[in-house]
């Protein structure tokens, strides 16, 4: 994925125990590395932290350096509605174009109710989005 629209998320893989939470956030702190947005997941006793940072490189280099499993997967960043009906209507304009969500989560912060998508067809969901006039963030956005 090349597209300006897309946002550089960072997911780290680790063994599902306490402080593995405190260890991810500790170490970005220690180099000014802001958490925008994140998302544990469980999987049979392991996790997968994903997070929206201030410097996606650097997270990633500070992590590995630390011994974690970590990488950089383009995810979509979609600004909705904030109001009750604004995530169906990302999920039904999704759901008719027969794009499928692998996964999401959100957020809501200065740019507004913020819907964080990893779709199996991102350059279709993105052309979709603009179309209808939606406006998706951009690394930038999140600086």
């Amino acid at each position: 994925m090349t597209s300006e629209h897309y946002l550089k998320q960072v997911s780290l893989f680790s063994e599902n125990r306490p402080g593995q939470l405190a260890a991810f956030a500790k170490a970005l702190e220690d180099e000014g590395i802001d958490i925008l947005a994140l998302s544990i997941a469980e999987a049979e006793g392991f996790g997968v932290i994903r997070a929206l940072v201030s410097d996606p490189e650097r997270a990633v280099e500070k992590l590995s350096d630390l011994g974690y499993m970590v990488r950089i997967t383009d995810v979509i960043g979609v600004r909705m509605r904030d109001v009750p009906g604004g995530l169906r209507e990302m999920a039904e304009l999704l759901g008719t174009a027969n794009i499928n969500i692998d996964y999401s989560y959100a957020f809501s912060g200065k740019h507004g109710a913020v819907l964080i998508l990893r779709v199996d067809r991102p350059e279709e969901a993105v052309r979709r989005f603009s179309s209808k006039g939606i406006a998706l963030l951009c690394m930038s956005d999140l600086e």
